[in-house]
C-alpha cells in the first residue's frame, strides 16, 4: 500500500505569447532594433516584477527579417538573470526574408530534456508544441507548450490530436512522473464547447484529468480583453492555489500566471 505522500512541491507557471516583440503595433516589422528591444524589456520587467519560476513563450523569435534579427529569448534571457532556457523553433524560412521562430521555456531549474513538434511544414504562420522536463529538487515533471491555429477551428481540433499522442506515450512510462501540465495560447475560448480546449478536456479525460485556468478571465487583446485565449491546464495530481491574468502592455495577450503544487504519492513498500 502507499505509506503517506511525499512534501508537495510548489512552483509558478507563466504562460505569454510575446507576439514576436511587437507590443501592441499590428506589425513588429514597423520597429526599428531599439523598438524591438524596448518592448522586450518590457516583458523583462513583468518576469522580473512577478517571478515565476518557469516561462512558457509563445511567437518567440530566434532570427526573423521582421525583427531584425534579434534572438528574443535570448536577450529576455539577459534581462531576467533566468540561468535555463529552451527555443523551439516550428516555423523556418530561408532567403531574403528569413524567418525561425517558435515557442520557449526559461526558468529558474534545470530543464532535464526538451522536444518541439510542428503541427505542419508552412513556411509563414505554422504553428506546433513544444515540450520541457522540469527538475526542482527531486520532483520532475513536464509541461507542453503549444499555439493553435487562429484561423481553422477544424485546424485546432486536428492540432490536438498529436498533443493527446504526446500525453498518452508519457502516461504510459513507467516512470513516476505525473502527467504534463499544459499551457499556451489555444486560439479559442473555453465557453465553446465544440472548440479546442473543451475538446482537449473531453478527449484527454481517458488518460488524465485536466481543468483549465483561469476561468472567466479575457486575456486578449491587451487593451481592452473581450477574448480568453490563453490557459494553463492541471492535471491531478497538480492543484492550482491562485490564477492571475497580469495587466500589462508589453504584447497584445496578456501573461497567466499560476502557482501550482505538486503532491506525489511515496513510492509502495516492497
Amino acid at each position: 500500500m502507499l505509506n503517506g505522500s511525499l512534501k508537495p512541491t510548489q512552483f509558478s507557471l507563466m504562460s505569454f505569447n510575446i507576439a514576436h516583440g511587437r507590443g501592441l503595433s499590428l506589425y513588429q516589422g514597423f520597429h526599428n532594433s531599439n523598438g524591438i528591444r524596448k518592448n522586450l524589456e518590457r516583458i523583462a520587467k513583468i518576469i522580473r516584477t512577478h517571478s515565476p519560476d518557469v516561462v512558457a513563450f509563445q511567437e518567440v523569435d530566434q532570427s526573423s527579417h521582421w525583427n531584425k534579427h534579434i534572438d528574443l529569448l535570448k536577450h529576455i534571457q539577459e534581462e531576467t538573470g533566468y540561468p535555463y532556457s529552451e527555443h523551439g523553433i516550428h516555423n523556418t524560412r530561408f532567403g531574403r526574408k528569413a524567418l525561425c521562430y517558435g515557442n520557449a521555456f526559461l526558468s529558474k531549474h534545470p530543464i532535464t530534456d526538451s522536444r518541439v513538434t510542428p503541427f505542419g511544414e508552412k513556411r509563414l504562420g505554422e504553428k506546433g508544441f513544444m515540450e520541457a522536463r522540469i527538475q526542482i529538487g527531486s520532483s520532475s515533471f513536464d509541461v507542453i507548450n503549444l499555439h493553435l491555429d487562429f484561423r481553422s477551428r477544424k485546424n485546432r481540433i486536428a492540432q490536438i490530436d498529436p498533443i493527446l499522442e504526446r500525453i498518452e506515450s508519457l502516461t504510459r512510462s513507467k516512470t513516476q512522473r505525473p502527467p504534463p501540465v499544459i499551457c499556451g495560447d489555444f486560439n479559442t475560448v473555453s465557453r465553446r464547447f465544440s472548440d479546442a480546449v473543451r475538446q482537449f478536456l473531453i478527449r484527454s479525460a481517458q488518460h488524465a484529468h485536466y481543468t483549465y485556468h483561469p476561468q472567466n478571465q479575457r486575456t486578449f487583446p491587451a487593451h481592452f480583453p473581450s477574448r480568453g485565449l490563453d490557459f494553463i491546464l492541471v492535471p491531478k495530481p497538480f492543484s492550482v492555489t491562485n490564477t492571475s491574468v497580469i495587466r500589462s502592455f508589453a504584447s497584445d495577450h496578456l501573461p497567466v500566471l499560476a502557482e501550482l503544487q505538486l503532491t506525489m504519492p511515496k513510492a509502495k513498500k516492497a
